[in-house]
């Protein structure tokens, strides 16, 4: 939020931030703490109430406001220690931060907790609990009985006009059917023509040269803001935007996000529109191992209230997606491929949450293949080879994994002996769990064989990785044929 005031509103509004000396342990807390130190936010206060009982017993650093603030000026933050219950000391404290500042503020104020009841100051126990009826009225008796004091804030300043322009000013880029394209370059260019909306911000962590948010950044620097690795950072940031009416976009390798996704599911918590970006998913990402390949990101997402996601796999469909997501509610989720991949639609098709598209479709099918990303081509060649042996094979795109077309999997349920579902991607929680709970909500009954990752990767080409993986267009005609069977 203070990003957006001091660097894209330019507004003078000031963002206050109380903070309890417990969390102070937690990691995220000092990447906010050095991403602000970093971007010189003088319009950004942490005021930290020290005092020195968490939910169990003392914290790490108890009453030693010393260190908290060494820790903050270490990271580029002014810091001054107060006596947290001296309105003297407060006053001159808020007094400094209103002040015009080139670097963000902490107020490190010592307190007691339960201050002004003596059963229960400075008492071990109390944390997260209520007082009962009699303890409350003898509270408000040692506190000075009742009393009533109304505090009257200015208004913050009126919002800038926000310059919002319709999606019909974008132009995106379009591809032409039979050439190649990696998605997740096709998301940068996308992003890019995004940009003609000036709401429209984004952010990376330190890897936007391959997620491709850079071509973003290189025509509209000013609306794109590094985190660096600090994965945690780059989700808040993207929040923090969208609170103030941005359009936010947040980029990193899919495999990271696990390391935000507390700030993930909060978001959703929050009702906050955030739109996440994952590159380098699953086994197709080749030679970089598994530490690097995300296996369990669709089942993640899949898994947070509200959200959509979506997993392309051409270029006009990611063009489509992407911008599809800046007018969505929520989280939503594109999985993007690392190496290139047919251009199989035309750049005038549409696609949306909800959507999928049948590749191949006869009267004669007898089975159904489906996929989505990367192994839809895998699937198209499954389908060609189970031809050249007389099998007639459906060939569904499930390009939107959640919310997932029910319609079209339940009708080729009914017409076809069975489904193949491949993915790149354990087999638990991913696309092929999320097409039996289609059928099962539909009432479907059908067969179903789900291929998925389920040995843990080495290294390799992705052709070699996805064949070991055994969701290849080998391994699909076999499994086609076993369901016939």
């Amino acid at each position: 939020v203070a990003l957006a005031g001091k660097y894209l509103d330019k507004q003078p509004y000031r963002v206050w931030v109380l903070c309890g000396d417990s969390e102070m342990a937690e990691g995220s807390i000092w990447e906010a703490f050095d991403k602000a130190g970093h971007y010189n936010l003088g319009n950004l206060v942490a005021i930290v109430d020290v005092n020195r009982l968490g939910q169990r017993g003392a914290t790490e650093l108890g009453w030693d406001t010393a260190a908290y603030a060494a820790r903050a000026r270490a990271f580029g933050w002014e810091a001054v220690e107060i006596d947290g219950h001296n309105l003297e000391e407060i006053d001159g404290a808020l007094a400094m931060a209103a002040n015009g500042r080139e670097q963000p503020l902490a107020i490190i104020a010592k307190t007691v907790k339960g201050k002004g009841f003596a059963p229960i100051e400075n008492k071990e126990g109390w944390h997260g609990k209520a007082l009962d009826a009699n303890q409350a009225k003898a509270a408000i008796a040692e506190l000075g009985g009742e009393r009533h004091l109304i505090v009257k804030p200015h208004a913050p300043p009126a919002s800038p006009e926000s310059g919002v322009r319709s999606p019909e000013s974008v132009t995106l880029p379009r591809y032409e059917v039979g050439t190649e394209a990696a998605t997740r370059k096709v998301y940068g260019e996308a992003l890019a023509a995004l940009g003609a909306r000036p709401e429209v911000v984004a952010t990376d962590a330190e890897v936007s040269n391959s997620t491709y948010a850079e071509d973003f950044a290189k025509v509209y620097p000013d609306r794109f803001f590094e985190m660096w690795i600090a994965e945690q950072q780059m989700v808040a940031t993207a929040v923090g935007m969208s609170v103030v009416g941005k359009v936010a976009f947040a980029s990193t390798f899919a495999a990271f996000f696990s390391r935000a996704y507390d700030f993930i599911r909060m978001a959703a918590i929050s009702r906050a529109n955030l739109r996440l970006v994952g590159s380098h998913a699953g086994v197709s990402i080749g030679e970089d191992g598994p530490s690097q390949m995300a296996l369990e990101d669709l089942a993640m997402m899949r898994a947070v209230h509200g959200s959509t996601i979506f997993y392309p796999c051409d270029a006009n469909q990611t063009a489509q997606l992407v911008a599809a997501m800046a007018d969505l509610s929520g989280i939503s989720y594109l999985r993007t491929t690392r190496e290139k991949t047919p251009v199989i639609y035309g750049p005038d098709q549409s696609f949306g949450p909800g959507g999928s598209k049948t590749v191949r479709r006869s009267d004669a099918d007898r089975v159904t293949l489906v996929g989505a990303g990367v192994t839809v081509v895998q699937a198209m060649a499954a389908a060609d080879a189970l031809a050249q042996e007389g099998i007639a094979a459906r060939v569904i795109d499930a390009y939107s994994v959640k919310p997932i077309d029910a319609a079209t999997l339940s009708e080729a349920a009914r017409d076809t002996a069975g489904l193949v579902v491949v993915e790149d991607h354990w087999p638990e929680g991913g696309l092929g769990d999320a097409v039996l709970a289609a059928l099962a909500e539909t009432g479907t009954l059908a067969r179903v064989t789900k291929l998925g990752v389920r040995d843990m990767p080495t290294s390799g080409t992705p052709a070699q990785l996805r064949d070991a993986a055994g969701i290849s267009a080998p391994h699909i005609v076999t499994a086609a044929k076993a369901l016939l069977a």
